[in-house]
């Protein structure tokens, strides 16, 4: 049996990504104290503001992509809980300077952690396409969703966008298909008026079979996280037991 895309095969593969990882997140903290020294040095107010806000982005941006990194193998982690810290790093990172709400529902969920891994790298693809295409700088909400039917899990990106005329797929989408096919799970796409719905349906473990071929969305006992337009972060609002 080959091994799936995107999952290291071998010791050495990834502790050459763990490194690579660890170097980038490096590179980051250094232009971080680079720009945080020039903004404490700067005498012109506007231009010290200018590079706190500079720090701050590139903060962000480092928190996505620490929540991108590989995991530990052989562990199992809450999916729910990863995509909450993911989702609120994109959205300081990414969304912060739009009029897009980012919600996210999900409710307790333990997968290996490679397989969050993967999903995460999924919503990732998904919500900056969503921002990026759907919205020309209106107002909009995209929603995250994750649910699981028996030995099925489902996750859904929504947004209330409309694609542009000239949008076409491109390498972004070719990532989620073979993401997808390395969970060994089907990714559908639809778009319409009132917004588009993208889906990825994947087996829980790989050891599972694909025995539902229709899994049914179950939506009972979610616990739900939102935008507080106040404070910017990401919290649970609501549990249903």
């Amino acid at each position: 049996m080959t091994s799936p895309p995107f999952q290291p095969s071998f010791p050495q593969e990834r502790m050459l990504l763990h490194e690579l990882n660890h170097r980038i997140s490096n590179e980051f903290c250094c232009a971080i104290s680079v720009v945080s020294l020039a903004a404490v040095r700067a005498s012109n107010k506007e231009v010290k503001a200018a590079l706190t806000d500079v720090a701050e982005l590139l903060h962000h941006y480092a928190e996505v992509h620490c929540a991108l990194q590989m995991p530990e193998h052989g562990i199992r982690a809450d999916a729910a809980a990863y995509l909450r810290r993911l989702c609120l790093s994109i959205r300081r990172s990414k969304l912060n300077q739009t009029k897009i709400d980012l919600v996210l529902a999900a409710r307790r969920l333990w997968l290996p952690s490679h397989r969050c891994w993967l999903l995460g790298m999924i919503v990732h693809e998904l919500i900056t396409n969503a921002a990026r295409h759907a919205f020309a700088g209106r107002d909009g909400w995209i929603r995250v969703e994750l649910s699981r039917t028996g030995a099925l899990v489902e996750c859904r990106v929504l947004d209330n966008g409309s694609p542009s005329v000239s949008f076409r797929p491109g390498r972004g989408l070719k990532i989620v298909h073979e993401l997808t096919k390395a969970l060994e799970g089907r990714f559908d796409q639809t778009f319409a008026t009132g917004g588009s719905t993208s889906s990825v349906v994947f087996p829980s473990s790989v050891r599972l079979h694909r025995k539902q071929k229709n899994p049914t969305r179950n939506v009972a006992g979610v616990r739900r996280y939102e935008l507080d337009p106040r404070s910017r972060s990401v919290f649970a609002i609501s549990q249903t037991m």
